[in-house]
């Protein structure tokens, strides 16, 4: 099964021409056979002949040269329909949405648009007059909605990455039912400009992929501000990065974990927890009672209104144009009051407000993605609560907003995926990203339907972001460490780890707060291990005003003979000080003095 980042490397070094990839793309729809899975499904000559366009000019340092990509039809394309599975409401844009344009403008090749839950109303995959599309993972189970189609399509193998949405869960609860990676933007980060929306106040274009590491790759070309879009937030990413060695999670406590009597679902969240704790996780539990409320409001509040707003004219003139359901859902949306709405914002604000130092003490939330997983028979025999229970965990997560990310954790003896989402405020996707690419890379599952491992973690290159600066540090600010906040409060990002040149010692400076300074020496020097910090720059500066003497920053030599900026200390002023380089660094000294 072809990823993002084996097609390119195969498409840049020539060993795979991009006709053989579509070639290769048709025939794995051929093979699936299923016709609810697109909607409309480009003619293969016309895109074999964009392929030959695009190879003609050459440049394959495209980022996304020649990838096949499906698209969620409540998403324009220029010149395909966009029906939002609802033959009365269809359209045929003339422009692409401005994630799309993006996407061909990075080399990507548009293959076609994807089935969903009409109107994107639904986690469940079924509310499509166009057929229900088959979980390609166990055809069994509900492909998950409302992006049932662009999930199927990546866990097929059909195409390495697609785009969904996600209003409530609609690019997470998916991903957990076909055991792919699905990426829940912040709000914002990636244009709306060219989707029908669900809710406008909480839409996002969302990523399925079998990787994170695709997932990224594609955020990092569609994210970007847009003045066409009105919600559009010039929001801080960065890149993606190494999971830190230490960092707390926010988990359920025994008595919040709700599971519907499914027990692979709660021995799953249970061996994830352990997975992370091993991954250098402290597991922190928190009440979930706020975020429970903040969901109930989604669908039980005012904010139905926006999805009557998008079918109104349905609605009111040919309502039996609806799928069934979706007109159940929707149609008490045009009762809601201003009041209404003005008492469930306040509601909102109140519970945001609660939950603001509970969110402010972790560096995520780890939480099931679903609580179970259903049949296609189970769903359509009770469509509208197991639909809601799908939604326990996903329901909340845009109107905190908040990003997120879901991936594969096991998958049951009976066949059926599980999976766990990392969530955190705005901006931090590239956080979570890092800790869901360690979480996957650290178990053993395939990659969507196939039989293959997931490939080894790539090797993350340096890049460097204009306004901030890497600062090597040694002592408490290291992740974990009493300090490491202070960092994080000033915008800092971990980036890697680090080793010294065989040229520095490390002493125990006096004081109540634990810290080590570090002397480069002539002599007798030793390798020390650090952590690269990423802060911008007007954080340094503050960073700096808070540093005691003898320490100050200076330029460190690491072992492949490069120089970067790092906190070092006075050697005049350690003269008596306890060395303790013998340890290789703080964190080893640190676990050294509470064993002893």
């Amino acid at each position: 099964m072809q990823t993002v980042a084996s097609l390119l490397s195969a498409h840049r070094s020539g060993a795979r021409s991009l006709a053989d990839t579509v070639r290769a793309v048709y025939a794995r729809i051929a093979v699936q056979d299923d016709p609810a899975l697109f909607i409309t499904l480009r003619a293969e000559a016309d895109v074999l002949a964009e392929a030959a366009a695009l190879e003609g000019k050459g440049d394959t340092a495209l980022p996304l040269y020649g990838i096949p990509v499906a698209v969620k039809d409540n998403i324009d394309v220029a010149g395909l329909p966009t029906t939002c599975a609802c033959p009365a409401f269809a359209y045929t844009p003339e422009h692409d949405a401005t994630a799309v344009a993006r996407l061909k403008a990075a080399g990507a090749l548009i293959i076609g648009k994807t089935n969903l839950d009409q109107f994107a109303t639904g986690l469940v995959g079924v509310r499509s007059p166009y057929g229900i599309p088959r979980n390609a993972f166990n055809p069994a189970l509900v492909p998950g909605g409302s992006s049932s189609g662009s999930a199927s399509a990546v866990s097929a193998g059909i195409v390495p990455v697609s785009l969904g949405t996600d209003t409530a869960g609609s690019g997470r609860v998916p991903a957990m039912l076909q055991n792919i990676v699905g990426l829940k933007p912040s709000l914002g980060l990636v244009p709306n400009t060219g989707l029908v929306p669900a809710c406008k106040t909480l839409d996002c274009i969302s990523i399925f992929a079998l990787t994170v590491d695709d997932a990224m790759a594609v955020l990092d070309v569609i994210s970007g501000f847009d003045p066409q879009d009105a919600w559009s937030r010039d929001l801080p990413v960065g890149p993606l990065a190494a999971a830190p060695p230490s960092f707390v999670l926010g988990v359920l406590p025994q008595a919040q974990r709700e599971f519907f009597g499914d027990a692979h679902a709660a021995a799953t969240y249970e061996a994830a927890l352990k997975r992370f704790e091993a991954l250098g996780a402290t597991l922190k539990e928190i009440d979930f009672a706020p975020f429970a409320e903040t969901a109930r409001l989604l669908y039980e509040g005012p904010w139905v209104a926006e999805r009557w707003i998008v079918a109104e004219k349905l609605l009111t003139t040919t309502p039996e144009a609806l799928h069934p359901v979706t007109r159940a859902v929707t149609e008490p949306g045009g009762k809601a009051s201003a009041a209404d709405a003005f008492r469930a914002t306040y509601r909102l604000k109140e519970l945001r407000a609660k939950v603001a130092p509970v969110l402010a003490a972790i560096d995520g939330l780890l939480l099931p993605t679903a609580p179970s997983a259903y049949t296609v028979e189970e769903v359509l025999a009770d469509p509208v609560r197991l639909n809601s229970r799908n939604g326990t965990y996903t329901n909340f997560v845009n109107l905190m907003d908040l990003c997120g990310i879901a991936v594969p954790a096991a998958i049951a003896p009976t066949g059926v995926p599980y999976g766990v989402t990392l969530l955190a405020p705005a901006g931090k996707d590239a956080q979570m990203a890092a800790l869901g690419r360690a979480f996957v890379a650290a178990g053993d599952l395939p990659l969507g339907t196939s039989h293959a491992p997931a490939p080894p973690l790539a090797v993350l290159p340096a890049a460097p972001e204009p306004g901030r600066l890497d600062i090597l540090v040694f002592g408490a600010h290291l992740s974990g460490m009493a300090l490491n906040g202070d960092l994080k409060a000033l915008g800092g990002r971990f980036v890697r780890t680090a080793i010294t040149a065989p040229a520095y010692r490390m002493k125990r400076l006096p004081g109540a707060i634990a810290r080590p300074g570090v002397v480069r020496v002539k002599a007798d020097g030793a390798v020390l291990e650090g952590e690269i910090w990423s802060l911008p720059f007007e954080g340094v500066g503050k960073l700096l005003a808070t540093i005691p003497a003898p320490l100050g920053l200076g330029q460190v030599e690491l072992a492949d003979g490069t120089q970067m900026t790092g906190f070092l200390a006075e050697a005049a002023a350690l003269d008596g000080a306890e060395d303790i380089t013998a340890h290789g660094g703080f964190r080893a000294f640190m676990a050294a003095a509470e064993t002893a």
